[in-house]
């Protein structure tokens, strides 16, 4: 007699038993499961398995596409391994490293002495990769001892990969395998090659951009934008990484176990003071003409303590800074624009009384006495208090704030006497070649810690407010990052490394049985390669205690 075990399925909102053994992907068919999308791999019990997973015990399952966060990275890292097997058989030797993400794409470079890449060898790499999808190769999940996994890898020039395997710790260790080339990635893949269909590949600076498909229209991929000034950044420090021998995880957990911790932190905090000097000696070259500084960047990114530390910077310059802050400028709730939900949309730039603070600016530019206005977040009124604020020749004004670079916030502005700053923890650190650590994932990493300790959030009720975070970020502030003047990358090569032991227990309070379950689960799995580092040697000024505690600065 079969044994069968229960199956819930979210997404047919059903309930029905299955033979022990069964697949996921035989338990679309069972359920009739239909997606407007091409199904890439399920939550089974809040946890990401691919469809090859099968099912002994009773489950509740949500399958997902690409529109799902798990189902994006389930489609790049299938992609990458495809772009890898591609560029090798193409040009045997090669070395790959998957950069950041840049430009509605992904910034790759190739290490072989043909490379840089022009229009015709990267036509050559998407047309071999177009061919493997259409041959439809599996993506197989093998499982070996991790000596023999090293010893593997070591083989085909891999060597990136062994010391995060040997951090780990597992006596036996995962791989995939691709019709003869091996690779290691942190999380499952699609099924096989044909469900790759959508990509993109061009040129792009010394190397390559992997465009994947666009968020609103999957059978369509992002088009590209020009972000000179953001793929920069990105490059001076993942120089800078290399310059340190700093790129990978693998190569900072050796800096912990070698008693290096401290003065890789210490050279890393001297690059930002630096950068920061360096950024208030731009406005001061400009003969006082610049008159306010606007600051913007993604949630988590440090504006708060980059603003602190650049009026010191500043002051050192002989110039005298003021805060003006654009929370106090918010209209009355009841004037408050709605999202498409009917819900007040506090982010909106019209959510700002542009008019008002418009013309303080031109008063104060004239050296007119202006009252600044408070809001109060509890009653959703504005009132005056009695605050005033007056320019002199000497002061300059610091304004924060995530439509700080949208023209629009100060259009009566003259814009020779502003200047732009983007700020955010732009990651240069990769878990190895094959695999970067998101941006998003850092900003992330910080807000848990210090929702945790400075809000009473808890790692469940941040983890669910992200995709609004994220969503408003889209609309208000990375479209105009090119519009800044200069950008910041505030990310700390070692940070993670520090940040690891407050975050771990934070994240292992999110019960199973929650949602938020999974992506906190990927962020412990994607913790347990690192080492530990220790903070005392993290000066107060650190753009890092903003998060950590143990500031200096007063928020």
């Amino acid at each position: 007699m079969t044994q069968t075990v229960q199956i819930k399925c979210l997404n047919t909102a059903s309930v029905k038993p299955v033979p022990r053994g069964t697949s996921l992907q035989q338990i679309i068919e069972e359920f009739g499961v239909e997606m407007k999308n091409q199904i890439l791999g399920a939550l089974v019990n809040n946890v990401l398995e691919e469809l090859s997973y099968e099912v002994f015990h009773p489950k509740t399952i949500l399958f997902i596409d690409i529109t799902h966060p798990e189902g994006k990275r389930l489609y790049f890292r299938s992609l990458s391994f495809l772009l890898y097997k591609a560029i090798n058989e193409l040009f045997p030797g090669s070395h790959l490293r998957v950069e950041h993400s840049v430009s509605r794409g992904v910034y790759c470079e190739v290490d072989h002495p043909s490379a840089p890449f022009n229009k015709q060898d990267s036509d050559k790499i998407k047309h071999r990769m177009r061919k493997i999808v259409e041959d439809d190769l599996p993506f197989i999940l093998v499982e070996e001892e991790t000596e023999e996994v090293i010893r593997k890898f070591d083989a085909q020039g891999l060597s990136d990969k062994k010391s995060l395997l040997v951090q780990h710790g597992q006596t036996y260790a995962s791989y995939y395998k691709l019709n003869g080339h091996i690779d290691f990635f942190y999380g499952p893949l699609v099924p096989s090659t044909g469900y790759l269909k959508v990509f993109d590949l061009n040129p792009y600076y010394e190397g390559l951009l992997m465009q994947l498909p666009k968020k609103d229209n999957v059978s369509e991929v992002e088009g590209m934008i020009v972000q000179d000034k953001l793929f920069e950044i990105f490059h001076e420090f993942t120089t800078w990484n290399r310059i340190l021998e700093v790129p990978n995880v693998g190569d900072l957990n050796h800096s912990c176990s070698n008693g290096k911790s401290e003065t890789l932190i210490k050279v890393s905090e001297a690059l930002h003071e630096k950068k920061i000097g360096q950024i208030a000696d731009m406005i001061n070259s400009r003969n006082h003409k610049i008159k306010i500084v606007l600051i913007s960047g993604p949630s988590s990114s440090g504006k708060t303590t980059f603003g602190k530390r650049l009026a010191v910077q500043l002051m050192v310059n002989g110039l005298k800074p003021l805060n003006l802050s654009l929370d106090n400028y918010f209209v009355d709730r009841e004037k408050t624009p709605k999202d498409e939900n009917g819900e007040y949309d506090f982010e909106a730039l019209d959510a700002l009384d542009l008019d008002l603070f418009n013309q303080n600016l031109l008063d104060l530019l004239d050296g007119k006495m202006v009252e600044i206005p408070r809001f109060s977040f509890e009653k959703g009124t504005r009132s005056y208090e009695g605050t005033e604020m007056k320019m002199n020749s000497d002061n300059i004004l610091i304004i924060e704030g995530i439509h700080g670079l949208n023209p629009r916030l100060t259009e009566s502005i003259p814009p020779d006497i502003k200047f732009k700053v983007y700020v955010s923890a732009l990651t240069s650190l990769n878990m190895d070649d094959h695999n970067r650590v998101s941006t998003t994932d850092n900003r992330l990493i910080r807000r848990i810690v210090r929702d945790y300790r400075y809000r009473n959030y808890s790692a469940r009720e941040t983890i669910s407010r992200w995709p609004s975070v994220s969503r408003g970020e889209e609309i208000h502030i990375f479209p105009y990052q090119e519009e800044a003047d200069i950008m910041f990358n505030s990310a700390l090569n070692y940070e993670l490394a520090v940040l690891k032991t407050l975050a771990e227990p934070i994240l292992r309070e999110v019960q199973p049985n929650l949602p938020e379950y999974a992506e906190a689960r990927r962020l412990l799995n994607f913790f347990s390669y690192f080492k530990p580092m220790k903070a005392r040697e993290i000066p107060p000024t650190s753009i890092l205690r903003e998060f950590l505690g143990g500031s200096s600065f007063n928020y």
